[in-house]
């Protein structure tokens, strides 16, 4: 199993859609929110993937198809 960490910064035409639920669905990939920030018009969140590493590729690549920008993030966001 693979993790890696990546944030995903969202437009605000994107904030109220289930994207995270739509990956962890269809690309078999665990998602752990490490941490977040939405308001009405822009919202990010700081997400722990875990799974088959083509399965985060394929899904990493999907949102960024939905307009999400994706950034890798080193280290862990809430233990320092």
């Amino acid at each position: 199993m693979a993790k890696r960490q990546v944030m995903f910064t969202f437009p605000q035409d994107l904030i109220k859609e289930p994207i995270i639920h739509n990956l962890s669905q269809q690309f078999a990939v665990v998602t752990n929110i490490r941490r977040a920030d939405i308001s009405e018009d822009k919202g990010w969140v700081v997400l722990e993937l875990e799974g088959n590493e083509k399965n985060i590729e394929q899904g990493i690549t999907w949102v960024m198809s939905k307009g999400v920008r994706v950034d890798p993030v080193i280290g862990d966001i809430v233990e320092g």
